[in-house]
């Protein structure tokens, strides 16, 4: 239970203003609320969450149990770092409307983003990657609904984004050290 609850906490966290949920929100400013668009969005989430915790899974039975906690304190850093470093990008100048394109746009910035990654660690650092994946895809797709529902609000959060991406690389650090 608990790598569900913390997973989808992080997921949500890391997902609040970050290129995927920008881009939901760009394309529903522009073309309207179309639920299509959510659905893709929160599949590709779900797709992208269960491969994070698979490759949990795997690294999972190859690493042995002390080394658990440095594998989540090195996802940690990484995650914040590419809350830290990656910005949304500029806006579509002509939004598409084909949902097999924002389906290729969202699973190539949700691979390795902030919330596949915290999934991923937490799937190692907790030996529960199915509910590590469950409660990442959750978070993440919460994430995408207020992106969907409020397309004006994820935009305004990059200096909180920058903020919490600082310091989940500094836990990070901190728990790689101690």
């Amino acid at each position: 239970m608990s790598g569900f609850l913390f997973s989808l906490l992080a997921a949500l966290v890391a997902s609040l203003g970050a290129r995927d949920q920008l881009l939901v929100a760009r394309l529903t400013a522009a073309n309207g609320a179309r639920p299509f668009l959510l659905v893709t969005a929160v599949l590709t989430a779900a797709l992208t969450c269960a491969l994070a915790a698979w490759a949990g899974a795997r690294l999972l039975g190859e690493i042995a149990p002390a080394l658990r906690g440095t594998v989540a304190a090195l996802g940690l850093i990484a995650a914040g770092g590419e809350m830290l470093l990656l910005g949304p990008g500029r806006p579509p100048a002509e939004p598409t409307r084909s949902l097999a394109a924002a389906a290729i746009v969202l699973l190539a910035h949700q691979v390795t983003d902030a919330a596949r990654l915290l999934v991923f660690g937490l799937a190692v650092a907790l030996a529960a990657p199915v509910p590590a994946g469950i409660g990442g895809a959750v978070g993440s797709a919460a994430a995408l609904a207020l992106g969907w529902l409020a397309p004006r609000w994820p935009a305004r959060l990059g200096r909180a984004r920058r903020l919490v991406g600082g310091t989940m690389a500094v836990g990070g650090g901190i728990a790689l050290l101690a």
